[in-house]
């Protein structure tokens, strides 16, 4: 399956109660696929073709309120537009999941892959998991249903993949039976909604500064529930698909001397130029963040301890005179270390320009040989 189509059988087969939906390229699959299942009787969902992608998410956040399952799906602009209702849906404690078709942002117009927009959305408080391969973005789709449902967290989540490069490419994987998915993600029932008329409650309201600073407080906590809540959902998972999923992944880190930290299917490429390098004597190693949100500091910070030089990987640009929005974070995560490693940031693959294994074996080349940084902040792959 390429991975929309692989997304839209784990929607059919957790069967939602509502989607909404806007067309937008490379999601548009996803949405296609699920409708026409609605259409012969393969899934009993409802779905609504909004108008926009804010009204997609409006709808999908008035669903989810009422006290059902609710998905929408988007990329890029989509995601851009709906930035207001981002805020909303996590605001008010709704598990919606959504896969994101990371594309770029305008502009210029661009239809394909980098991260600006979910790294744009980073700070509206929805989980975020970025997937690797089709096969991840399956799984990870299945778990966060359980983890966005947990009453502990009670938060939206986004299910990132490379557009085109994840979406649209066709990859074997293995499917999860029916059943084996209804018994893993359960019933949802939510201990209050809208339509429970035996218990009203009001939801929305307005909320001046004698109570807003509390409920923020509240969705902080409720993140950081979320990192004991994954690490239990993914131990559940391995035990019906014998696929186990971490934080991140540390990939050739036992004896690493440097090593490159990426996002998404980056990390499939830079793993080919690792064995390539290692075959000549170069100990190279990566860790792969797999959940971005919540932020996984202490892992990274534990995989990372022993390495002298990281580069850190961004398929997006935070604008900001210094770096990519993973390189500022990733630094951070590792301050408080006593002996903390140097750290560099690579900006690569924006709009979609392809990176090669020639490509980041020369990154790492360079790290082995680097005694003094002079460059904190590189582009690879651009025409200076």
């Amino acid at each position: 399956m390429s991975g929309d189509e692989a997304v839209a059988e784990a929607m059919r087969q957790i069967n939602p109660d509502v989607v909404a939906a806007y067309p937008i390229t490379p999601a548009t699959e996803i949405i296609n696929i699920f409708s026409k299942l609605i259409a012969e009787g393969k899934v009993k969902s409802e779905f609504i073709a909004a108008e926009s992608e804010h009204s997609a998410l409006s709808a999908a956040i008035g669903a989810s309120a009422a006290g059902v399952r609710a998905m929408t799906a988007t990329a890029s602009q989509g995601l851009a537009l709906m930035h207001e209702m981002l805020y909303i849906a996590a605001g008010l404690r709704l598990p919606i999941v959504m896969p994101v078709a990371n594309r770029a942002l305008s502009s210029p117009i661009n239809i394909h892959c980098d991260h600006s927009d979910t790294m744009g959305s980073r700070d509206a408080g929805w989980l975020q998991f970025y997937s690797e391969n089709v096969q991840e973005t399956y799984d990870n789709f299945i778990q966060a249903i359980k983890i966005s449902e947990h009453p502990d967290v009670l938060l939206p989540t986004i299910v990132a993949l490379d557009g085109f490069i994840t979406s649209h490419s066709m990859q074997n994987l293995k499917i999860l039976s029916d059943h084996a998915v209804k018994i893993f993600i359960g019933e949802y029932k939510p201990k209050r909604f809208l339509l429970d008329l035996k218990h009203p409650y009001s939801l929305g309201g307005f909320d001046l500064s004698d109570y807003f600073f509390e409920h923020k407080r509240q969705q902080s906590q409720a993140m950081k529930n979320s990192v004991g809540i994954i690490a239990k959902v993914a131990e559940k998972f391995e035990k019906i698909s014998g696929r186990r999923y971490g934080f991140l992944e540390e990939y050739a880190m036992e004896d690493a001397q440097i090593a490159l930290v990426g996002i998404g299917s980056f990390c499939g490429v830079a793993k080919v130029a690792i064995e390539n390098l290692r075959e000549k004597g170069i100990k190279a190693g990566l860790v792969k963040v797999r959940v971005f949100r919540p932020f996984p500091y202490k892992e990274i910070s534990s995989a990372l301890r022993k390495i002298s030089l990281v580069a850190v990987m961004d398929r997006s640009d935070s604008l900001n005179n210094f770096g990519g929005p993973l390189f500022n974070e990733v630094r951070s995560a590792l301050y408080d270390l006593a002996e903390r490693p140097t750290v560099i940031n690579y900006i690569y693959g924006l709009g979609g320009r392809d990176i090669s294994v020639k490509e980041i074996e020369n990154v790492l080349k360079k790290l082995a040989k680097t005694k003094i940084i002079k460059k904190i902040v590189n582009y690879l792959g651009v025409r200076e």
